[in-house]
């Protein structure tokens, strides 16, 4: 089982951008799916994007075409880029790794976009 780090999160004006990045610590994080999920105030926690270990991607609906999300195997870190940040945008974004019956959550790192 891999243990998540996430980092990269802060305050931001709407249409700016974000990186936020997740490094993983154990074996086999390429073997894994890596996923980011959001949670706002009172809201349930959604499912952002998502990459497979042979790279394939998924996006939510509300992010698609603005954000990205890739990773490096060699460094064991998936990141999430998010460009034209929108106030809606602001959530606890947490990191996932998945592997057969392993599943791995990062701590969060909060996101705030707000003039």
């Amino acid at each position: 089982q891999v243990q998540l780090v996430e980092s990269g999160g802060g305050l931001v004006q709407p249409g700016g951008s974000l990186r936020l990045s997740c490094a993983a610590s154990g074996s086999f994080f390429r073997f894994y799916a890596a996923a980011w999920y959001r949670q706002a105030p009172g809201k349930e926690r959604e499912l952002v994007a998502r990459i497979f270990s042979a790279g394939s991607t998924n996006y939510s609906d509300s992010v698609k075409g603005r954000f990205t999300i890739f990773r490096d195997n060699a460094k064991n870190t998936v990141y999430l880029n998010m460009n034209n940040l929108k106030p809606e945008d602001t959530a606890v974004y947490y990191c996932n790794a998945r592997w057969y019956t392993y599943d791995s959550w990062g701590q969060g790192t909060q996101v705030s976009v707000s003039s």
